[in-house]
């Protein structure tokens, strides 16, 4: 059997007017809504009239002078029939045929916005009249009430227009004050296309940000827009760019940041709707790599959401997205073909950004290849300089690694890029891709020893001895030990240690710290046969040397291990508990070794 909902209206109406609004500030943005919008009703497709004949005016508690605040504007009124249909239904279509709401001059759907009223006032007074109609008087209640009579006939309204009335609920008092209501009207409306006036005194904010007041020269712009940003965002701008999209109807600027962005934070961006403030911290309304920009835009096309405090993610929203994206990519392609020294300088700043929109973008990823230095072995060198002056463009993708192959590396003759940091490694493999004439190999720990010189037999011979020891030595630390020959001779021992090898040592240090069942998990991780690191040791080093012709198989030990943790040290690697007890064991044993020698 087919029943209907029981509305409780009351909790309806609290619904709405209290916890659909983030502030109950916006009440004066939601009567401002009403004003203007009903203004452009009564003047439809003729701004110019519409601006020269519009008055919304506005007076306060202390004019009022019994603690009330009314808001009245000229606009087209309503007859007592859609003061039924307007103002005391909630929840119906957005149609409003009769008198044009429907349509995009609008900013929002008549009535629905009064209810923020509610907020600050439990009763709600409107008198209204439409042209050849009588003067209406409407009450709200905020338990789902209301009333509707005709006005007697020396209440009547003499123009066409809407006057709101509200009288503080306790607490809220401080909300109609002639102070709060300017400040509220200024953020919210200073910007507005008809005049405003609170207590009689004008309310105005000066040239909108997307404006081109007639006169103002391009210096004197940029001049007020500097100044604007540093006012509202809190910084002097990189750089100030134009944005605009005829699909949303949408106008503006973006301002560069001067220093860097957390691209993890959205970026918030200022948008107005149709003139009027929507959101002070609007976010996507840019792509996410776009972080290092904030935007003031106005838009007549763009959907608010029901709270009017942010825009609607549609189909429009994304391709404006888009639109916008497209045009700060632009602005980069421009600077790197006009201004090249502002685009370094602004990658300093905002690399991040700019690599990841790379990942994806053929012209970026040119842009950061010929303009963006990246860590060499061998300084500081942009991708496209690296490939030019070596042929093979030679990388490492781990930090750590580059740290310990460097310098070794840079010795051997081979140039090595560090794309250890974020997107790096990401952006050479992309290159590769999009250039197919570019040489890329991928420079590992295991692979560098491939590049160290072999001993010859003699010295192979020689040095047997040690190597029996070492092994008993460097088995109970899993690691395995190479004699070579290369530069920098003043390196005695290097520790390499591939990102495959470094996953099993995690993997097998986890499954001696948890239970049985998450150890079974993890040891399907382990490969059968891991991989143990290497500590290679430098022929070309005296002390290197000295060690691996010591006759004391006991010094012998302590020595290695002494090696075994610089090389740690050196190439950054975190200590274990067995690698502090091997450093703790050398660095005592030795010293008992040098005081022992100096007694005798």
């Amino acid at each position: 059997m087919s029943q209907t909902f029981r509305v409780d209206l009351r909790g309806i109406v609290d619904l709405l007017s209290h916890h659909l609004y983030t502030s109950p500030q916006v009440y004066v943005r939601e009567l401002l809504q009403n004003a203007v919008d009903a203004i452009t009703a009564l003047h439809p497709g003729d701004a110019r009239k519409a601006s020269s004949d519009a008055r919304i005016a506005i007076a306060s508690s202390e004019a009022t002078g019994d603690g009330s605040l009314t808001i009245s504007d000229n606009g087209i009124g309503l007859s007592e029939a859609q003061v039924h249909e307007l103002l005391a239904t909630i929840g119906r279509s957005s149609k409003r045929d009769d008198l044009g709401f429907a349509r995009h001059e609008f900013m929002g759907q008549f009535g629905i916005g009064l209810l923020s009223c509610f907020m600050v006032s439990d009763a709600i007074e409107v008198t209204t009249r439409r042209a050849g109609e009588p003067t209406v008087l409407w009450h709200g209640f905020s338990d789902g009430a209301y009333s509707v009579e005709l006005a007697p006939a020396d209440g009547q309204r003499e123009e066409t227009g809407t006057t709101v009335t509200l009288r503080p609920r306790p607490g809220c008092e401080h909300l109609l004050t002639r102070r709060a209501v300017t400040e509220l009207v200024t953020h919210y409306g200073a910007r507005l296309p008809y005049p405003v006036t609170v207590d009689g005194a004008p309310v105005t904010g000066g040239p909108a940000p997307w404006e081109r007041p007639e006169g103002e020269g391009e210096q004197a712009r940029r001049a007020r827009l500097e100044a604007y940003c540093e006012e509202v965002f809190g910084f002097a701008p990189f750089d100030v760019i134009d944005v605009a999209t005829a699909e949303a109807g949408l106008r503006g600027v973006a301002f560069v940041l001067p220093m860097p962005a957390n691209p993890a934070v959205p970026a918030a961006h200022r948008v107005y709707l149709k003139q009027m403030l929507l959101s002070e911290g609007a976010e996507r309304l840019l792509p996410e790599w776009a972080f290092f920009v904030r935007c003031v835009v106005d838009t007549t096309e763009l959907r608010p959401t029901a709270s009017r405090e942010a825009l609607y993610e549609d189909s429009l929203l994304e391709a404006t997205r888009d639109t916008l994206g497209d045009q700060l990519r632009g602005w980069l392609v421009r600077l790197s073909r006009q201004e090249p020294a502002r685009l370094r300088a602004f990658l300093r700043v905002h690399h991040l950004g700019v690599k990841a929109l790379a990942l994806h973008d053929d012209d970026m990823l040119r842009l950061v290849a010929d303009f963006w230095p990246m860590e060499t072995n061998v300084g500081p060198l942009t991708l496209s300089e690296f490939s030019d002056r070596y042929g093979l463009l030679r990388f490492t993708p781990l930090l750590d690694e580059f740290r310990q192959l460097a310098p070794v590396a840079a010795a051997q003759g081979l140039a090595v890029v560090n794309a250890g940091y974020v997107y790096d490694a990401e952006l050479i493999d992309r290159l590769a891709t999009v250039d197919r004439a570019l040489e890329v190999e991928q420079l590992r720990a295991a692979d560098l020893t491939t590049h160290l010189q072999r001993l010859d037999a003699a010295d192979e011979q020689a040095i047997a001895p040690f190597l029996a020891v070492a092994d008993r030595v460097l088995d109970r630390l899993g690691c395995d030990l190479l004699v070579r020959s290369f530069e920098p001779s003043g390196l005695p021992s290097l520790y390499l240690l591939d990102e495959d090898t470094a996953f099993q040592l995690d993997v097998r240090g986890a499954r001696e710290q948890v239970d049985e069942t998450w150890a079974a998990i993890l040891g399907t991780f382990e490969a059968d046969t891991p991989p143990r690191p290497r500590l290679v040791l430098n022929h070309r080093n005296p002390l290197a040397r000295q060690v691996l012709a010591l006759a004391d198989p006991e010094l012998q030990a302590m020595c290695l291990e002494g090696l075994y943790a610089q090389a740690l040290l050196l190439g950054h690697h975190p200590l274990r508990p067995v690698d502090t007890a091997a450093l703790n064991q050398s660095f005592l044993g030795l010293i008992g070794r040098a005081v022992a020698g100096g007694q005798r």
